[in-house]
C-alpha cells in the first residue's frame, strides 16, 4: 500500500489535479489502485495548500467517468451475442439467464448505474453491462458522474477534513468496503446454491 501512496503522491506532485483525474481512471481499470486511498490523499493535499478542492473534485469526476466510458466500450465490444455463447459454454449457467438479467438491467439500467458508482467492487463492473445494453451514451454519463461525483466528494472532504489523519477515511471506507464484499459473497453463494440446485432437480428428472 505504501508503494501506492508513494506514486499517487509523486503523480499529484507533478501533474497536480490531473494527476488525481489519471489515479480515478486507473483505479477503475486496475482495482488494485484504490480510490479510498487517493481521494482522502488528494483531500489532505487541498488542506495543504497545494491543490485547489474545485479543480481535484473535477478531475477525479472526470477520470471517474472516461474509465467508466472504457469499461462501457468494453462491454459493447463483447455484446450480447459472445456473453450468451458463453454462458452456453459454462456450467450451471443457461441462456435464458443472460436474457433475464440483461432485461434487468434495461428496466432498472438508470438507478444501477448511479447506486453501483457507490458500492465498492460493483463502481467498475456496472459499466459493462451498461455497453452490453448500449445504454444511451448521454444518459450513462449523466448517471455515472452523479454517482461518482457523490463518491469523489465524500471521500476527498473527509481527507480535507482530517488533515494528518486522512488514513482514518481509508479505514472508514475499508470498512464499509468490506461489509460490502461480505453481502456481494453471500449473494454469489445465494446465486450458485440456486443454479445447483436447479441442475439436480433437471437432471432427476
Amino acid at each position: 500500500m505504501q508503494s501506492i501512496i508513494d506514486w499517487i503522491v509523486g503523480l499529484m506532485e507533478v501533474l497536480g489535479a490531473p494527476g488525481v483525474g489519471i489515479a480515478i481512471l486507473l483505479e477503475n481499470l486496475f482495482p488494485p489502485i484504490p480510490s479510498e486511498v487517493v481521494l482522502p490523499l488528494a483531500g489532505f493535499t487541498v488542506a495543504q495548500g497545494s491543490l485547489n478542492l474545485i479543480t481535484v473534485f473535477i478531475w477525479s469526476v472526470l477520470g471517474s467517468v472516461i474509465g467508466a466510458y472504457i469499461l462501457y466500450g468494453v462491454g459493447a465490444w463483447l455484446g450480447l451475442e459472445r456473453l450468451r455463447k458463453i454462458a452456453d459454454w459454462m456450467w450451471l449457467v443457461r441462456v435464458s439467464d443472460v436474457d433475464k438479467s440483461m432485461e434487468f438491467f434495461h428496466k432498472h439500467g438508470k438507478p444501477s448505474i448511479f447506486f453501483g458508482r457507490l458500492i465498492p467492487g460493483i463502481r467498475s463492473l456496472i459499466s459493462i453491462p451498461a455497453g452490453l445494453d448500449r445504454m444511451n451514451l448521454v444518459m450513462f454519463g449523466l448517471w455515472t458522474t452523479l454517482g461518482s461525483g457523490i463518491w469523489n466528494a465524500i471521500l476527498i472532504f473527509l481527507g480535507l477534513k482530517l488533515g494528518e489523519n486522512w488514513e482514518q477515511a481509508t479505514a472508514w471506507a475499508d470498512t464499509y468496503s468490506k461489509v460490502i464484499y461480505v453481502v456481494l459473497i453471500l449473494i454469489i453463494l445465494g446465486f450458485l446454491a440456486y443454479f445447483i440446485r436447479r441442475a439436480v432437480k433437471e437432471r432427476q428428472v
